[in-house]
């Protein structure tokens, strides 16, 4: 995507979750600083194929070393591919014996090369289970949330839900809603509220969790239809914490809606319902199904 003609060269865009983007600029970049959390952040093949990447690149340039100094025996005369195996072979402590070094110069690399195998081998080891022991949740989080009639009030409503077979422990919800407003000196500004929830705290998060905020007086979206919430570039943030029964570590997950991911008039369907024999289906295909509210005709 092209950078709008007021940015400047150099900026980084950030997408939101409201369909618009931070355009960056100014902010320090530390690579290498953080290189740390980017690998935890990456997917799992990523991370896998970035230190395969990795492990090629240090072949490679050792075996351009091989061949500059030479001295391996029982490598084809200047055979690249010969040095690159040997260099495979070296790092990874194989030893196959079919090659080994006679010089000097072959020796002090190959002593290099096997002191930078360990060093890495270490670290990736490191890595790797670090990124598999990290305690994560699999939390679903509806498309949207919705605005409805709910016990006489209006109210917003989402769904949340455990997708593993574990319990979230002590689970604890917050909301915030985030509002662009103007300031009484006439300065924009970035106004965030703390939504009060009908109930924030579930001693044990097995399934689904229906999150409602009572619209009234009170709250940030009260007399705010969708034109008013889309001109505000209203957002909405859930983070949501517990502790996983299993591996006894606490979990948490984020996740946002923005303005078009509000709908006014609607209600979530049911995804429980009782069978004639007393037992309970569970339809998660309607987790995301929206139902129009019903609306209540008045005879003349």
């Amino acid at each position: 995507m092209s950078a709008p003609p007021d940015v400047p060269p150099g900026a980084r865009r950030i997408p939101t979750a409201g369909g618009y983007s931070f355009w960056l600029v100014g902010a320090e970049r530390a690579v290498l600083r953080d290189a740390y959390h980017t690998f935890l952040r990456l997917r799992w093949s990523a991370s896998l194929a970035l230190i395969a990447i990795a492990l090629l690149l240090a072949n490679v340039a050792f075996a351009c070393v091989y061949m500059a100094v030479g001295g391996v025996e029982g490598a084809g005369h200047d055979s690249y591919f010969d040095m690159f195996s040997f260099s495979v072979q070296t790092m990874a402590t194989i030893g196959y014996g079919v090659m080994h070094p006679v010089s000097k110069a072959a020796q002090i690399v190959m002593i290099v090369e096997a002191i930078f195998g360990v060093l890495v081998t270490a670290l990736a080891t490191g890595l790797v289970f670090t990124k598999f022991a990290r305690a994560t949740g699999r939390i679903a989080f509806t498309k949207n949330c919705v605005i409805t009639r709910h016990e006489g009030q209006q109210t917003l409503i989402f769904r949340c839900g455990n997708q593993r077979s574990n319990v979230i422990v002590d689970a604890h919800v917050s909301v915030t809603a985030a509002f662009a407003t103007v300031t009484a000196e006439g300065r924009p500004f970035y106004k965030m509220h703390d939504l009060k929830l009908v109930r924030e705290r579930m001693s044990g998060l097995r399934r689904g969790w229906l999150v409602m905020h009572v619209i009234d007086e009170t709250s940030p979206f009260h007399g705010k239809d969708g034109a008013a919430l889309a001109k505000a570039e209203c957002e909405i943030e859930v983070s949501l914490t517990g502790l996983d029964d299993v591996t006894m570590q606490t979990i948490h997950t984020l996740h946002q809606y923005g303005d078009k991911d509000i709908v006014f008039g609607h209600h979530f369907a049911d995804t429980i319902t009782p069978l004639p024999n007393g037992d309970l289906l569970l339809d998660l295909t309607k987790f995301d199904v929206l139902v129009p509210d019903a609306r209540v005709s008045v005879a003349a």
